[in-house]
């Protein structure tokens, strides 16, 4: 008679061989570099897991988190390396382009967790078959979230994961669905007016102060939608198969400090480098110098990890002075009792935080240094103000006003500039009220997570107002998922573009 976990092999295998079907689908040549991972991994786990004498298991753990390392660092830095010398130093050494593998920064990461936990004895014996599903499982490879033995291993050994629900795969496509609309219709409907407004300033053209603030308004909106979509059609995915995923995105926009937009914003990262960064370089445990040094260094590298160039860099830089200011004015103003209505302070901390998310975001999504410099001197007005003379022509009314302010007339854009702040105007609202696809279905564990309305922690007023809406299964919640699903299957046609693809 078989076991219980003998009985569900074929299924495993199946899961297992449709995620390596579906990884090896845009290039089957880097098919070979994750098996390989996943079999090197795997073995040095089992010895880290199993092995009692501290040198050799200290050893096979270095040997592990360098070589993961090193594969991370060739295929993903490599051209920038080679880049920067042929710059410095005018050799024009030739080289052959390397193509980043798929998805190599999630599943790196998340191998280097089993190690370490393997290490430290904290994960139990899970078979290899297993494991091949925990690192190629296809709804969360491509992209995240960036899951935890401890979170997944276990549901693979449930046997009611391997059956057909019909409440998980309605659960599951009402998530996608949503996830679909998202992705599709919005982030990929206002992102050619953030692309016009980039492009040009990268082509050099001075950026005004209202196209500046359009154009980073606009992409810090499409990022929301794009990585917000994402991460929920991987939660969806996941979830039809009857596997429920961490949650990696929670109202980020909503944060009041950095600190908090870190806790909200690409969550399974931020734990990542929390657990295995920043903890590892020393924490807080060595006294408030050591713990400004290491919140920097652990920001910067998470830049680094995005993308292999300056822009990454400067951006992570930014996030590390962020996350040590805020830091420095928790600590300063702790004492401080200062006669402001509260909702007033917490509405100050709100703005100051967006703005600095922003101006962050510039760096993130600009090709070039100088591109970002140019939005940046929009943004604080060093080129002027100015609007379509298209648009001034149909509003007589306002151009006395206009003139009196300062505000010049430009030719050209006028649609570009209407459309690009109707998409702000309309939608970012709406990301600050409506509740979250968390929010909508915590009553059915939506993920691991237990963040919804009661403990969102938000000060929006009228956020909790919504805290009657919540999905289930009626005709209502049926038209409204069909809708989110037709709308998004309609674009498929359409070139559409995912941000954080190859990271």
């Amino acid at each position: 008679m078989l076991g219980s976990r003998d009985k569900h092999k074929p299924a495993l295998t199946w899961l297992v061989l449709s995620s390596l079907f579906f990884y090896g689908w845009w290039n089957p040549a880097y098919l070979i570099l994750i098996i390989f991972s996943i079999i090197i991994n795997y073995g040095l786990g089992t010895i880290l897991g199993n092995g009692n004498n501290l040198f050799i298991r200290k050893l096979t753990l270095w040997l592990g988190v360098l070589t993961n390392l090193g594969f991370l660092g060739y295929y993903k830095y490599s051209n920038f390396f080679i880049e920067q010398i042929n710059l410095a130093t005018e050799l024009n050494y030739n080289f052959e382009y390397v193509i980043l593998p798929l998805a190599i920064s999630f599943f790196t990461f998340q191998q280097i967790a089993f190690l370490v936990d393997s290490y430290r004895h904290e994960t139990k014996e899970y078979d290899f078959l297993q494991y091949c599903l925990f690192v190629t499982f296809f709804p969360q490879l491509i992209a995240g979230p960036i899951v935890h033995h401890k979170e997944m291993l276990p549901q693979f050994l449930l046997g009611e994961r391997f059956k057909v629900n019909a409440k998980n795969i309605a659960i599951g496509l009402s998530i996608f669905s949503i996830g679909l609309f998202k992705k599709t219709v919005i982030a990929d409907g206002i992102a050619p007016y953030s692309n016009l407004i980039f492009d040009s300033a990268l082509s050099g053209d001075p950026i005004t102060f209202l196209v500046a603030w359009g154009g980073a308004l606009a992409y810090t909106i499409q990022l929301y939608f794009d990585f917000s979509g994402y991460s929920d059609m991987a939660i969806g995915l996941a979830r039809m198969f009857g596997i429920i995923l961490p949650l990696n995105f929670y109202s980020p926009y909503k944060a009041l400090n950095i600190s908090e937009f870190w806790r909200r914003w690409h969550i399974t990262l931020s734990n990542f480098l929390r657990d295995y960064v920043y903890i590892a370089l020393g924490g807080n445990r060595k006294g408030s110098l050591a713990r400004y040094k290491n919140l920097f260094i652990t920001m910067f590298l998470g830049g680094l990890w995005h993308g292999a160039g300056w822009n990454f860099a400067i951006w992570g830089a930014l996030h590390g002075f962020y996350l040590m200011t805020n830091l420095a004015w928790i600590n300063y103003t702790k004492s401080w009792s200062i006669p402001i209505p509260e909702f007033l302070k917490k509405l100050t901390a709100w703005g100051l935080t967006f703005i600095a998310v922003v101006i962050g975001w510039v760096f993130f999504r600009a090709t070039s240094f100088d591109a970002a410099i140019t939005i940046l001197q929009g943004m604080i007005g060093m080129n002027g103000v100015s609007i379509p003379n298209g648009i001034l022509v149909r509003l007589p009314f306002l151009q006395e006003i206009f003139v009196t302010l300062g505000f010049t007339a430009h030719l050209g854009g006028g649609a570009s500039f209407m459309y690009t702040w109707i998409w702000i105007i309309v939608i970012f609202p709406l990301v600050l009220i409506l509740p979250t696809t968390q929010d909508l279905f915590y009553k059915v564990s939506g993920s691991l997570n237990k963040k919804h309305y009661e403990n969102s922690a938000t000060f929006w007023p009228f956020h909790s107002k919504f805290n009657f809406i919540y999905w289930q299964e009626n005709k209502f919640w049926a038209v409204l998922i069909s809708f989110a699903l037709v709308s998004g299957l309609l674009t498929l046609s359409q070139v559409s573009e995912f941000l954080y693809f190859q990271f």
